[in-house]
């Protein structure tokens, strides 16, 4: 037991100070065992391409470290890489190590998988060949879902957010077989070496070809539900929450990293849905801005359900814990109900999603310190339900209808909102923390020194 609290003061020590001890050149040489440096940089590398942030990977890392006495380490994390150095002390030379993220896959069944791993690790409770290998198991491990049904949750996203923007099931099925049609597309083209950009352009056209086909049909009404649910189910959610949460607490190169990704992935999405909507107008085919939904958020069972659908199957799809799929499903009802009354209450839109995403924003993580878990699993699921599909097809029909100007402060408000979320649920995050004492890895209110250093200097 003193083992461990030793452990952990010194965990919290070097947070607190913002970096290692300096070595003393009078004091005997420390040993750098080759095979910790080589845990703390895989674990790393498995929480980043999971989907982690950037500052809980660089926390599990130095607490792993220390865990298993790499002397005066200096951990650094990127978006695409990570550097472990060791200082063995005595004039002896430093040891160091780095590995690349070539590729990224949001797993959140790892994500705490790998929490639990670092934390009974920073308690002394794991020995480094067993630590190596609990680590070679949860990569070879499966989600708790089978890849069929990880496809299909995909389509219900879309199914599920027609539903709440208004269609009904055949509209909803429609959604459903367009998106899957989308992914299936885009994952040929993946196999095929095919940048993701250029994946999502498909997926995305995909989705508003099924819209303009609708619109020929005699049916234009049901448009903009479709392409609205195929649009919600390619947004980038969990980049966006990430980026910011990258940028508040300072690791300011990985936020600049994840800005760019999601830039480009709204991108890709316009660009498909852009080209296809230029195409159909040009063709004759009927869209029109009045084809959009008129109606506001409702908080009636209908809409209320379809939401807590659209976070559920955005869990599956990102292969969340089975423990945490109520909480997430939860998280989207509750998202959308204070959502909607704020809107009664005459907030505006971009408010309204913030206000109501800082309550889940807090709500998860307060659930995440409970269970000992990452907060990603709770917290992104959650926002679903208010991703910005409608507005953002609302822009592509306003651009490409003659109406620019309309068209252009469509995607800025589309892009406002899902700023608002990301910064909320971030905003409840720190909230939690001023408040905490310890949570995971040593990170409390007191361990991010940038905090207490800079002030914004």
């Amino acid at each position: 037991m003193g083992s461990a609290t030793e452990r952990l003061r010194r965990t919290w020590q070097v947070l607190m100070d913002g970096s290692p001890p300096e070595a003393d050149e009078d004091e005997p040489g420390e040993i750098v065992d080759p095979k910790a440096i080589d845990l703390v940089l895989r674990v790393g590398e498995l929480l980043l391409a999971s989907g982690e942030s950037t500052e809980r990977v660089n926390e599990a890392m130095l607490s792993l470290a220390l865990a298993y006495e790499l002397p005066r380490c200096e951990v650094q994390v990127t978006l695409t890489s990570l550097l472990v150095c060791a200082r063995p002390g005595s004039g002896a030379h430093p040891v160091t190590a780095a590995r690349a993220i070539r590729r990224r896959t949001p797993a959140y069944w790892r994500l705490a998988k790998l929490h639990a791993l670092v934390q009974t690790a920073s308690i002394g409770m794991l020995e480094l060949d067993e630590a190596h290998r609990e680590l070679a198991e949860i990569k070879r491990g499966r989600a708790p879902y089978p890849p069929w049904l990880m496809m299909v949750a995909f389509g219900l996203i879309a199914a599920s957010a027609s539903v709440l923007s208004g269609g009904g099931p055949i509209v909803a099925a429609t959604a459903f077989f367009a998106t899957v049609l989308g992914d299936r597309c885009a994952a040929a083209l993946a196999r095929r070496g095919l940048a993701e950009f250029f994946q999502l352009t498909v997926a995305s056209g995909i989705g508003a070809s099924a819209a303009a086909v609708v619109v020929a049909l005699g049916n234009p009404a049901h448009a903009a539900t479709i392409v609205t649910g195929g649009i919600l189910a390619l947004l980038p959610g969990r980049p966006l929450v990430a980026s910011i949460q990258d940028g508040i607490t300072g690791d300011l190169v990985s936020a600049g990293a994840r800005v760019l990704e999601v830039f480009f992935m709204i991108a890709a999405i316009v660009a498909g849905l852009g080209a296809v909507v230029y195409v159909a107008v040009q063709l004759g085919v009927g869209i029109d801005v009045s084809h959009l939904p008129s109606g506001g958020a409702e908080l009636r069972p209908v809409p209320l359900l379809a939401a807590a659908a659209v976070s559920l199957s955005f869990a599956v799809s990102l292969a969340v814990p089975r423990d945490a799929l109520l909480a997430a499903t939860f998280g989207g009802a509750l998202i959308w109900t204070l959502y909607v009354v704020l809107l009664g209450w005459s907030v505006t839109p971009v408010l309204s999603a913030a206000c109501s995403a800082v309550i889940v924003g807090i709500l998860g993580n307060w659930l995440a310190r409970r269970h000992q878990a990452p907060v990603m699993p709770f917290i992104v699921p959650a926002i679903g339900p208010l991703l910005p599909g409608t507005m953002l097809y609302r822009g592509m029909v306003e651009l490409n209808t003659g109406d620019p100007q309309a068209g252009m402060l469509s995607l800025v408000g589309a892009l406002s909102v899902g700023l608002a979320l990301g910064a909320g649920v971030n905003l409840g995050g720190e909230l939690v923390r001023a408040f905490q004492r310890v949570g995971l890895s040593a990170s409390g209110r007191w361990a991010r020194p940038a905090a207490r250093r800079t002030r914004g200097f």
